[in-house]
């Protein structure tokens, strides 16, 4: 295909910025496009015109990003995101073809995660501080994201029904806490818990919620919702406390994969599941 060698074109860092400006995307999503594009890909092909970056310049970056230690899962992201934004190009006709066409680049390794048995569940929900006791429970018995824990108010739990209704979720921006709707419709729920739970729930509703009937259900002991990274370190302390009960590298998001494997034993079909 014959392009006009004197036609104005575009870096890759003026295309992409403005690719990621123009398309919907959560706020989550949009800090980790800008994060892979500021830190994996511009470094390296941002000052590049468009038309320059060929399959062996693709190749010779990405395998730059493996020598230098860059995880594999994080080149694997970086390489979509690439991929996407020249697949834009070409749409647009700035680029006659797609110059990431590396085999398999742009998959992430999935390692097996553990799955533990009920008992240690409950051990590890005996090791954290009694104020994340119920938070470790519901995050299993009730296969809950950690996102969606933190959205909940005393008003989403029915002690008499035994159930949890999922009708937000806390996202992480930076240091801002977002409180946002689930990201699909599905994602607003009802979820069934185990009647011998709703002991659990109660009390930590009397003595650890916020107070009044739309208070958040889990904050720390300033009054403050926790994040991920602040309560790594109550999770790794739990974890260490308990010792070979649990695997070291026991993720706080396996205990939703653990309570899904539990649903699944007392008889729950894949399509409940996925409800």
């Amino acid at each position: 295909q014959w392009r006009d060698p004197g036609a104005s074109t575009e870096t890759l860092r003026v295309f992409a910025l403005r690719w990621v400006i123009e398309r919907e995307l959560s706020d989550r999503t949009r800090e980790l496009y800008l994060g892979l594009l500021e830190r994996q890909v511009l470094p390296s092909l941002g000052n590049i015109d468009l038309t320059l970056i060929t399959p062996p310049r693709v190749r010779a970056w990405r395998q730059d990003l493996l020598d230098s230690g860059t995880g594999a899962s994080t080149v694997a992201k970086a390489y979509r995101l690439l991929r996407a934004v020249m697949n834009t190009a070409v749409d647009d006709e700035v680029i006659g073809r797609n110059p990431c066409r590396i085999k398999g680049a742009g998959v992430e390794p999935t390692p097996e995660r553990p799955v533990i048995e009920v008992e240690a569940v409950l051990v590890l929900a005996d090791a954290a501080p009694e104020r994340y006791r119920t938070l470790i429970l519901l995050a299993t018995f009730g296969s809950l994201r950690w996102g969606e824990l933190m959205g909940l108010r005393k008003s989403d739990i029915d002690l008499n029904e035994a159930t949890v209704s999922i009708e937000r979720s806390v996202v992480e921006v930076g240091r801002e806490l977002l409180v946002k709707e689930p990201k699909t419709a599905a994602g607003v729920r009802t979820i069934a818990l185990p009647r011998s739970l709703m002991p659990e729930v109660a009390r930590h509703l009397d003595r650890f919620a916020e107070a009044g009937p739309d208070g958040r259900m889990f904050v720390g002991p300033y009054g403050v919702t926790p994040t991920r990274r602040s309560f790594a370190r109550i999770w790794g302390r739990a974890k260490k406390k308990v010792g070979d009960v649990v695997p070291p590298d026991l993720h706080f998001h396996d205990l939703r994969h653990a309570g899904n494997h539990f649903a699944a034993s007392s008889g729950a079909s894949t399509r409940e599941l996925m409800g």
